[in-house]
């Protein structure tokens, strides 16, 4: 055992005498690391474990375990098929995942193996469609989602022969991304999965709604659940937990009654008395939603908010084994950490972890693991000793033990209006005070997310290469609460564009940005706030505006967000005027100079490849420097490797031709 932790060693120690910066290639040599479930006993964690085989473009997923005190890490699979969602049986026995490897049954299954080791076997033969799936309290039984398949009139037949069926579309939202067009005739529900008998129950005997989050009670006689029950359920916002006997064709009960999204990770109460789950903001606050800790009792009463003073969006709440707190995730300015609520007094006590994100967790036999990343580090899991967390896994260490990174430094400036805005500034690897560098500004999308402390390859790509990277939490970003959050409800490309300016000129102003060496950029709401941006200044170099759109008015009903433009905007014949006032960087293309590439991929629902497409032949129209990416079989958030590692490429190619001249690159 000596011998061979030394032999581990030696790499670290030789890559620590000769860091180098961040490269293009170390793409594929990231090893993401997700999903830990602490085991019952507390003394494993399993998580999944991805690599990237570049030869056959495509990324594998394999579940590990490793042991609490960290000296055993196991590879628990390793078919060339991916493997995730991985569960601990109650009494520990068994570990159960899902993935489509062949085998008795096609498509997604629950396969199961002997923690102690032997082959894995497939668990279940479904003909739907899985989603996700939980053990009962006496391992025993398993709750699963499922949802029936379109049955294609091709099956069966020979190739020549086959005759793809019409889609046909009956309701509101009728499109989502990576999912496609939405029939209205297929929706997800709840069965118990018997695994003596291997019989399959329907718990519900509803086909008309869509279920999820099943979360069994402490004595396994009934399912908590999240659905949208409503007359109109399609045509708003709003879920509620319901409760149902755990037996075949069960009546729900219906627990909450906020007009908004109650659901979220469902936690019961040791006793089975209470259920926790996440509230969310008012309807109509679709894309500013920020969710608030409550409880509910399980045989129905009134629901209790616990973290309304608070201010900020929790997630994913569990009860302590003695029932008296709730642990929650908080994502607060920059970072996000646990926090923990007593149910008595109300007090919220939060971990101090520093600068990271903790971005998920498992509890277990009074064990913590938590998947945590840095500025500087991709994410791994942690154990919590207290508030002070132990690496467990280092899938990533030699990786970056030989990489040179720089600062990241918080900053914060004021707007022309007075409102204080956040962000960060990541330095170059060599970079010097007192010289002005040519920066980057990368816009997160969401609105509704913020740039954390957590790793990011691209921002430290582009310091690697040379440049300054600014990151605005432009209002409408959350942590920093509600009313900054829906500051632009309705009123795009305004405030956002001013906080993203003012930031701009405190980097210049610092002397820290280059002004005649300014590029800007980003991916969905990043790539829309891009295009708002350049319409508004030509003081940018470059632009890269990413899955992005700037004539409104056609992504009504192009998109998945049609519930949003009804709620906030108004239908385009009733509200024309602010139709055409949110789509101005399209209706004044021609004061755009600046210029900008457009990419998105081809199978793109959530924002569609039509939005850069029109901004494109806008700006080839008035011969303005521009370029149309389109990505063959992409989603909004892109999958395979090699166009992953491409549009890096051309990122960089993009801002070194423009920002730097032909053949130059910020390094230089």
């Amino acid at each position: 055992m000596k011998t061979f932790l030394l032999a581990l060693s030696l790499p670290l120690l030789l890559a620590a005498q000769t860091k180098r910066p961040l490269s293009l290639d170390d793409l594929s040599k990231l090893h993401p690391v997700s999903d830990p479930q602490v085991s019952p006993d507390g003394q494993w964690v399993a998580y999944t474990m991805s690599t990237t085989d570049a030869a056959a473009d495509k990324r594998d997923t394999d579940v590990w375990m490793i042991s609490w005190d960290g000296k055993q890490n196991i590879r628990v699979t390793s078919s060339p098929d991916a493997e995730s969602s991985p569960r601990w049986s109650p009494d520990g026995k068994w570990l159960t995942f899902t993935s489509s490897r062949p085998g008795k049954a096609k498509g997604n299954q629950i396969w199961a193996l002997d923690r102690r080791g032997g082959e894995a076997f497939q668990l279940t033969e479904f003909k739907q469609n899985l989603s996700s799936y939980t053990w009962s309290p006496d391992g025993k039984k398993i709750a699963v989602i499922l949802r029936d398949k379109d049955e294609p009139e091709t099956e069966g037949k020979p190739a020549g022969e086959a005759k793809p069926k019409p889609i046909v579309i009956d309701r509101y939202h009728f499109k989502s991304d990576g999912e496609g067009y939405l029939s209205g005739n297929n929706h997800a529900r709840i069965f118990i999965y018997d695994l003596a008998t291997k019989k399959l129950d329907a718990v519900t005997d509803s086909k008309d709604f869509d279920e999820s989050n099943p979360e069994w009670s402490p004595d396994g006689t009934k399912i908590a659940f999240v659905s949208r029950r409503t007359k109109n359920w399609d045509r708003e916002n709003n879920s509620d937990v319901f409760v149902v006997d755990a037996k075949p064709n069960s009546t729900p009960k219906q627990l909450t009654t906020f007009e908004g999204n109650d659901g979220g990770r469902l936690s019961w109460s040791p006793d089975g008395k209470l259920i926790a789950y996440t509230q969310g903001s008012d309807p109509k606050l679709s894309a500013y939603n920020q969710t608030k800790l409550a409880v509910v009792p399980a045989a129905g009463g009134p629901a209790r908010l616990l973290t309304a003073a608070l201010d900020r969006n929790v997630s994913a709440p569990s009860f302590s084994k003695d029932g008296k707190s709730i642990q929650f995730l908080v994502a607060d300015d920059r970072l996000e950490y646990p926090a923990t609520v007593d149910l008595a007094t109300g007090k919220i006590t939060r971990m101090e972890v520093g600068k990271r994100v903790i971005s998920t967790y498992s509890m277990n036999a009074g064990h913590l693991a938590v998947l945590s990343s840095s500025d500087d580090r991709s994410a791994e899991i942690f154990a919590m000793e207290g508030s002070t967390p132990r690496q467990l896994t280092g899938h990533n260490d030699e990786l970056f033990a030989g990489l040179q990174f720089g600062p990241t430094e918080d900053f914060l400036c004021k707007t022309e209006d007075g409102t204080e805005v956040h962000g960060l500034l990541v330095y170059p690897p060599d970079y010097q005070r007192g010289r002005k560098y040519p920066m980057l500004l990368r816009i997160h999308g969401g609105p509704n997310g913020q740039d954390a402390h957590a790793w990011d390859f691209e921002r430290q790509f582009f310091a690697a290469r040379g440049y300054v990277v600014m990151n605005v939490n432009y209002r409408g970003s959350n942590g920093r609460g509600q009313k900054y959050q829906d500051a632009i409800f309705g009123d795009w490309g305004n405030k956002e564009v001013m906080d993203l300016l003012a930031a701009v000129d405190y980097a210049v102003k610092q002397g820290i940005a280059d002004p005649d060496k300014l590029g800007i950029g980003g991916w969905s709401y990043g790539g829309i706030l891009t295009d708002y941006t350049i319409a508004t200044t030509t003081r940018f170099k470059a632009a890269i505006s990413g899955a992005g759109s700037a004539n409104q008015l056609t992504m009504y009903g192009t998109d998945q967000y049609t519930y949003q433009y009804d709620t906030e905007i108004g239908p385009p014949w009733k509200n024309q005027d602010a139709w055409i006032k949110i789509s101005y960087p399209f209706f004044h293309a021609d004061r755009i100079k600046t210029p900008t590439l457009y990419m998105g991929g081809q199978s793109d629902f959530n924002v569609p490849i039509g939005g850069g497409e029109q901004m494109y032949q806008a700006l080839r129209s008035q011969e303005v420097p521009t370029q149309l990416i389109v990505y063959p079989g992409q989603f909004h958030g892109f999958t395979r490797p090699s166009f992953i590692r491409d549009r890096m490429e051309r990122y960089i190619a993009w801002y070194d031709k423009w920002i730097m001249g032909e053949g130059k690159r910020a390094s230089e």
